[in-house]
């Protein structure tokens, strides 16, 4: 039990349909937090007004 290691196991990018998750590198005091990047849903397009008649 006191042979314990500091150390955090490497943990595998996760992947996801629309986000994908990854850990940060620990702070001073230990802790290890995720990023979490999410993908966009829907494509954006640029409003163009309509032709007269």
């Amino acid at each position: 039990m006191s042979d314990q290691t500091k150390t955090k196991p490497e943990v595998p990018e996760g992947k996801s349909r629309f986000m994908t998750t990854r850990r940060k590198e620990p702070t001073e005091k230990g802790f290890v937090g995720y990023e979490t990047i999410w993908e966009p849903r829907q494509k954006e397009v640029e409003y163009t007004t309509p032709k007269r008649p």
